[in-house]
């Protein structure tokens, strides 16, 4: 891992590397995340407090060591070859067609182990979290940076620790929610109730939406601002069943005026997108991972590509929608079996310059949070209204569900043709929403109610036995 973490850095950096500062800057983030990328329960403290007084000096040193974090999250876990792969697999989004079937046999057939090893998202996860918490701690203990400046910084911290802590707690449930670095704290912390996490997720989020700005730092939507914060915040309300907060959350985003629904679907997912809240930039000059994991760029790789959309998915498209014609393209194996594949994302990784970064919060989204939150709190008009605003953009008439479960239907159905292989978007929607069991349990063979949650790895537990009990099922 560690070698990984240098090689990427190393590209992030080779286009300044005649700057001295910068070099200063890698010298000092180079031992400050390769610490990171132990186990977070291992970290010898004194080593992260004397990376922490030289980094926070310099307002370029904090920043590299954000951009550190924004790589690793990219890299190592909001990443189409990690979640939307393998949670894709393991809900009704993709299908396996190959020699290799062991790779993913436990995310098939729904028969992860507190042994698997494949997917390391607990420990990924917090060790992105690890080094965040030492970020807001450099910021707390630092003199030299002006507040402009530490709020800035600290604002995008909190977001991205509430982010990480999002995915883990959908994906395990019950999770320690970690604020800090000590060894002695962490070595010893127990998981919390999932609405003890979530209260975390929102402090954090609320107090980010505070020291963030209106504006984007950069020309490029890749870093946190109010919008990105905000848009995580209505997800998480409507998670909860905050209804009234999600609704107003989302609005209030959507009343901005900054984002526009994209128009041209084959647009959508480049990265001047007007959809786009916040999407993830590749370093160097390369595309997401997304074109390269699902996208076939030529007939003689359909047959090596093994992973593709499943007839679920592909079948779950109403006819004359556009949606079905742009982003779904098909071809024929060796043994003359017809396939389907994602074509949001066209670009393979090798493409320069970059065309397409990782789109992580769009637009789109916070209508069907807004549709399915305001069919709950009884406005079935402006639920209505906006399922019709994402099926007009894709050619299709006006919804004709006007009672509670008709539109929470039709709002599962949308999330579902529009967000598919996004992140884990269809996965955690069957799952909050009550419908995992009739829908994965005809088409799965392994499948089992406890299949909601990822099981605590094995190793986790052996490290800190506060992490028991494991997960129902395991």
């Amino acid at each position: 891992m560690k070698q990984i973490f240098i090689k990427q850095v190393d590209k992030f950096f080779q286009l300044r590397k005649h700057n001295l500062v910068i070099q200063v800057v890698f010298g000092l983030c180079m031992l400050f995340f390769i610490s990171g990328c132990e186990n977070f329960l291992e970290i010898d403290p004194p080593q992260s407090q004397v990376i922490g007084e030289l980094v926070f000096n310099e307002k370029n040193l904090a920043d590299a060591a954000l951009a550190g974090v924004y790589l690793s999250v990219r890299n190592n876990f909001l990443s189409a070859r990690v979640i939307s792969t393998y949670m894709g697999v393991y809900a009704d989004e993709l299908d396996y067609v190959g020699s290799q079937a062991f790779i993913w046999d436990p995310f098939v057939y729904n028969n992860v182990l507190p042994t698997t090893p494949d997917i390391s998202y607990w420990s990924n996860g917090y060790n992105i979290i690890y080094n965040i918490n030492s970020i807001l701690e450099g910021l707390e203990n630092s003199s030299k940076l002006n507040v402009e400046d530490k709020n800035q910084i600290k604002g995008e911290a909190l977001f991205l620790r509430a982010c990480v802590h999002f995915y883990l707690v959908n994906l395990y449930g019950e999770i320690p929610f970690i604020t800090a670095t000590d060894y002695n704290i962490n070595s010893k912390v127990a998981r919390m109730p999932v609405q003890v996490v979530y209260d975390s997720i929102i402090s954090d989020l609320n107090e980010a939406k505070e020291l963030l700005p209106e504006n984007y730092i950069t020309n490029e939507r890749i870093r946190a601002n109010k919008s990105v914060a905000s848009a995580l915040l209505s997800r998480v309300y409507l998670y909860t069943q905050e209804w009234e907060k999600a609704e107003l959350e989302s609005t209030a985003l959507i009343n901005t005026g900054t984002f526009d629904m994209e128009e041209d679907l084959s647009k959508l997912f480049l990265k001047e997108s007007t959809s786009v809240i916040w999407n993830l930039k590749t370093y160097p000059d390369t595309n997401s991972h997304d074109g390269s994991t699902f996208y076939v760029a030529s007939a003689s790789s359909l047959n090596f590509k093994g992973i593709f959309l499943s007839k679920h998915i592909v079948d779950a498209f109403e006819s004359g929608d556009k949606r079905r014609s742009i982003w779904v393209k098909s071809g024929i194996l060796t043994n003359g079996k017809t396939v389907y594949y994602s074509s949001k994302y066209r670009e393979t990784r090798r493409t320069t310059p970059s065309k397409e970064y990782s789109v992580i919060f769009r637009i789109e989204e916070q209508y069907l949070i807004r549709a399915e939150a305001r069919a709950h709190i009884g406005n079935i008009i402006g639920a209505q209204q906006d399922l019709n605003i994402i099926r007009n953009r894709a050619d299709l008439g006006d919804t004709a569900a006007a009672t509670l479960n008709d539109l929470l239907e039709a709002v599962l159905q949308e999330r579902k043709v529009e967000l598919f292989l996004e992140l884990s978007h269809r996965w955690f929607d069957l799952k909050r929403m009550g419908y995992a069991d009739a829908v994965l349990d005809p088409i799965k063979s392994g499948w089992d109610p406890t299949d909601i949650l990822l099981p605590i790895p094995e190793s986790e537990i052996l490290l800190n036995p506060n992490l028991l009990p494991q997960n129902p099922g395991y």
